[in-house]
């Protein structure tokens, strides 16, 4: 629990950071496809890489694909439909025996129909998760964060020792890693 609540946590204060929409946006995207791909597959080691390659935020990813994981369990009925579907296209017959054959290709398990499903919706439904959250990513920041920011509240409670403490400390660590 205290692991959930820690990466929860950590999502938000990513959204109060001055990382950029697009990164985080593209972070929440990669995760999406982290989350409803198989862990331990070839298509993960290249997202990984894709992750770690790109001015990409790593801990929205992360944060993402740990909650889409679970979405990703639900929808298996449906990703087994539509990998069955895509798997008995006869005109691609030929192509996937031919990547099967193939050294590397056979360890991405695209002949799993679940694992089919799940690459083509995650594939497909990558850019529009890219919008939707850099939509909700700008909207959060300028709807809640800067009326937050505007309260009484949130001001007097920058005023308190130890919020002027953490802010210290907040930098003082920040600046170092």
């Amino acid at each position: 629990m205290t692991l959930l609540l820690k990466q929860l946590f950590g999502f938000f204060k990513l959204l109060h950071s001055e990382n950029g929409t697009n990164q985080i946006a593209w972070g929440i995207a990669l995760g999406f496809i982290l989350g409803m791909t198989p862990a331990l597959s070839l298509q993960s080691l290249l997202v990984f890489m894709l992750l770690f390659f790109f001015r990409v935020q790593i801990g929205a990813a992360f944060i993402a694909a740990f909650f889409f994981k679970f979405m990703a369990y639900l929808l298996d009925p449906l990703f087994h439909m539509i990998g069955q579907k895509v798997l008995t296209i006869s005109s691609l017959q030929e192509s996937f025996t031919t990547l099967y054959n193939m050294p590397i290709i056979p360890f991405t398990r695209f002949n799993n129909t679940i694992v089919m499903g799940a690459g083509v919706v995650s594939i497909l439904l990558a850019p529009l998760v890219f919008m939707g959250a850099k939509i909700l990513v700008s909207k959060y920041r300028t709807l809640i964060v800067d009326r937050f920011k505007d309260t009484k509240f949130f001001k007097a409670w920058t005023k308190t020792a130890l919020y002027q403490w953490y802010y210290k400390y907040d930098t003082f660590f920040a600046s170092e890693g």
